[in-house]
């Protein structure tokens, strides 16, 4: 069988979905499934009329910040599920609510949840190569200076190139994924119009805001949700761009730590060498909870991790480059906190996510800043409690002589501690992992082998956060993840953008995912 998968070139054809199917069409004749060759001619042939669909979608604004985009969005929303046979509502929560559709089988004995996402990252505009991000724009990439052309979406139709990429907020995280299971629903529906399994859908509005209010709404509507297994379509598949099934993912927790100096900032000249900074106090803090080589030193943090053979085998599966993906963002070392990619994500992490203090560049000015803040993310495994790793954090803070407070400090808490810190936290979700062969992961697995006649890789934690956990813990069920566009996508960034091939390709994938019989 030819290895497309691992062939760079016809992963960048404009050809590739169709010589896909075609090498693949007979490697896993199953007479009760749709064949791979189908597959990929279904998606291929469905594009144009799917693109129109996601540049609709595509053109909602969806930044959860703003309550009234999300109802707009919602109510365009349970028109295009209602359009597909589901019955559809939605569920209130202390925010904005959640959307549930379900499309019932007669006399199925299973349950499958998709858990999909609406809501995006909030936009700056002006860092954006386009007038409206909310504004699909089509490109395609200048070969000779890596620039990027647009492209009129008329003549899309006469010639439609798989590497051309849809330019939009939330093209990759997360409308496209949502597209592409409308979509495979549509096509499946015309061959396949009953499952024979119950479908039900859970999509959140509010998962870039940590998904603060999932949690209540599931557990208010556990009957509701009741299903055997979940299945999440979001993010990209492993950086080879092979067929990817993710059993897991960590959890997030935040940390805001300040440290203060005088209440008003100062002179560095008149009072240099007698104030004391709080950015020296701040950055003396947050070094030494890691050493040189980006190894937590806070007594206990690991504890707890145990990576036993088989668990290193299943790691050690993963293809990984690793020295191309560090020449890829222009490192020339990694951290140690494990001896690989994959299993340094099996344990927590402590991250600096921003700083705070003064100013810089053309605004800088000699000051004694008045106070200094670092904003924190551990991401969390299984075997970590967030609360206990949090106490962890604040207890090193105070081992370093600091009275660490949970508010602004008043004046007579200023003059009553040399060394002062504030210290808030948020835990957002805890993580989640299944087993390989848990129903949701079988389910996965098998669609993708008949569609590529092999085995696809098995991530065994994704290094990122998405709010499974409190699904996973209410209804008492497993989750595995099937991503489906491309790595290099933008996501959370300016010019956010889904490849075109992959866009297709994800259809396809689906498809493949949703016509198996859930074990």
């Amino acid at each position: 069988m030819i290895q497309l998968w691992k062939t760079k070139a016809a992963l960048q054809s404009g050809l590739f979905c169709l010589l896909l199917g075609a090498s693949l069409a007979a490697a896993e004749e199953r007479p009760d499934k749709i064949s791979p060759g189908q597959l990929h001619t279904m998606a291929s042939t469905s594009a144009l009329e799917a693109l129109s669909f996601y540049r609709e979608f595509l053109a909602f604004p969806n930044d959860a910040n703003y309550p009234d985009e999300i109802s707009a969005l919602n109510k365009w929303l349970l028109g295009a599920f209602e359009e597909r046979g589901f019955s559809a509502r939605l569920l209130p929560t202390a925010g904005s609510p959640s959307l549930f559709a379900e499309r019932l089988s007669d006399g199925a004995t299973k349950t499958v949840l998709i858990y999909l996402q609406a809501d995006g990252q909030p936009v700056d505009p002006s860092a954006w190569d386009q007038e409206s991000p909310y504004d699909a724009v089509l490109k395609a990439k200048n070969t000779d200076d890596g620039t990027w052309q647009t492209i009129d979406w008329d003549f899309a139709p006469i010639r439609l190139n798989s590497d051309w990429r849809v330019f939009a907020r939330s093209a990759s995280d997360s409308k496209g994924p949502m597209t592409q299971f409308l979509i495979a629903v549509d096509l499946l529906s015309e061959v396949k119009p009953d499952l024979g399994y119950n479908l039900k859908v859970l999509v959140d509005t509010e998962e870039e805001l940590g998904s603060p209010n999932l949690a209540d709404a599931v557990r208010a509507h556990s009957d509701l949700l009741a299903a055997d297994m979940l299945l999440i379509f979001d993010g990209p598949p492993h950086a080879s761009n092979r067929p990817t099934v993710s059993l897991g993912a960590r959890g997030i927790a935040t940390i805001t730590l300040t440290t203060y100096g005088p209440k008003v900032a100062q002179h560095s000249g008149h009072y240099g060498n007698f104030m004391p900074n709080p950015a020296l106090a701040l950055t003396q803090i947050l070094a030494s909870m890691k050493d040189p080589d980006g190894v937590v030193t806070i007594d206990g943090f690991y504890d707890g991790v145990e990576l036993d053979a088989a668990t290193r085998a299943v790691l050690a599966a993963v293809p990984d480059d690793e020295d191309e993906i560090l020449a890829s963002v222009g490192l020339a070392r990694s951290d140690k906190v494990a001896a690989s990619l994959q299993a340094a994500i099996q344990y927590p992490s402590l991250n600096i996510r921003g700083l705070s203090a003064g100013w810089t560049g053309k605004a800088s000015r000699t000051i004694i800043p008045p106070e200094a803040v670092a904003e924190i993310d551990i991401r969390l495994v299984m075997e970590s409690d967030p609360d206990r790793l949090i106490g962890l954090v604040r207890s090193h803070v105070e081992g370093l002589g600091y009275t660490v407070i949970d508010h602004a400090p008043s004046d007579e808490e200023r003059l009553a501690h040399e060394r002062l810190a504030s210290m808030t936290h948020s835990v957002s979700y805890g993580a989640f992992r299944s087993d390989p062969d848990s129903p949701p992961a079988l389910m996965a697995r098998s669609g993708l082998r008949h569609l590529y006649g092999e085995e696809p890789i098995l991530i065994r934690t994704m290094g990122g956060s998405i709010p499974i956990a409190p699904i996973i813990e209410a209804l008492s069920i497993p989750a595995a993840t099937v991503p489906t566009v491309n790595i290099d996508n933008n996501q959370h960034s300016p010019n956010e953008n889904l490849r075109v091939g992959n866009f297709i390709e994800g259809i396809a994938i689906l498809m493949a995912v949703l016509q198996e019989v859930p074990q």
